[in-house]
């Protein structure tokens, strides 16, 4: 015979808010860490500094340089901002996913900096990245 117990038989259950809000927790996390593994640095200047950088220097990227004075080069040549624009349309109509490097001096005001922003993008470059140097170089 089977005698039945005075307390009741609760069941087990899962609680699933807390999973989700750890899982919430653990993307948040992820995408954050994932934020900060980018680093670049092209072109050898007085740059803000950064603590991970490496070299990249490859024949299909352009590297435009912004010195103290909002002078622009481009591979170590001079060049006013009209001309900047025209090598730009003539690069982008050989080849349509060029990369762009734009390295601004520390002392280089913002404005010069967006100003060949503005125009590399008036060209129609959709690769635009920003140029840093290792903490390191950038103190030399």
């Amino acid at each position: 015979m089977k005698i039945g117990s005075p307390l009741p038989h609760k069941k087990a259950r899962i609680e699933i808010i807390p999973l989700i809000d750890i899982m919430f927790f653990l993307l948040a996390s992820f995408m954050m860490v994932s934020l900060t593994m980018v680093k670049l640095q092209s072109i050898k200047m007085d740059l803000p500094t950064a603590t991970q950088a490496t070299k990249d220097f490859k024949p299909e990227i352009i590297n435009i340089s912004v010195d103290k004075q909002g002078d622009i080069y481009i591979d170590a040549k001079r060049q006013t901002l009209a001309e900047m624009y025209d090598f730009l349309i003539k690069r982008v109509a050989e080849k349509q996913d060029i990369p762009v490097y734009i390295s601004g001096d520390k002392a280089a005001s913002h404005g010069a900096v967006i100003n060949v922003l503005d125009m590399v993008r008036r060209a129609g470059v959709q690769k635009v990245s920003f140029a840093i140097a290792s903490e390191g170089e950038g103190s030399k």
